[in-house]
């Protein structure tokens, strides 16, 4: 990754088919202009906060968005969501659970941390796309954050 490129998205998923339909549906409805995939939660951690392979990462702008899987290999999606929405520089940015954990424990814990949308996957690949779809539409289009 180039570390000039400005990144609208992350996208913090293990599992590749997952990936890779929520890709094509961010970009089939030309919500962003960059996504960013890893694969487990150090990375995430790491590509968040510009440290480790991701240390000359410039973060002038903020991430738009950051789509997070729970069950991650490494560092779960709870601990990163802990970790974003303790650092006043981080908490600001809408953090949606994309999931296959229908757990109450894990909806109640993630709103405890301040996620901003829990949203359970599909089985089917038409009603998956169609969530991404949708929650990419609401995040970078109908949202409003406060300037920087």
């Amino acid at each position: 990754m180039n570390s000039f490129e400005k990144i609208d998205i992350l996208l913090v998923e293990d599992n590749p088919y997952d990936a890779e339909l929520s890709m094509r549906a961010l970009q089939k409805k030309k919500l962003v202009n960059k996504v960013e995939w890893v694969q487990d939660g150090a990375d995430a951690l790491d590509f968040i906060f510009s440290q480790g392979v991701y240390e000359h990462r410039v973060q002038d702008e903020p991430l738009k968005l950051i789509l997070l899987d729970i069950k991650l290999p490494k560092v779960s999606g709870i601990d990163v969501l802990r970790k974003i929405k303790a650092d006043p520089v981080t908490r600001s940015i809408p953090v949606v659970m994309l999931t296959s954990s229908a757990e109450g424990q894990d909806l109640s814990e993630c709103y405890k941390l301040g996620v901003n949308s829990y949203i359970v996957k599909p089985v089917e690949f038409e009603s998956f796309q169609e969530e991404v779809e949708k929650a990419g539409f609401y995040w970078m289009l109908v949202n409003r954050v406060p300037a920087s």
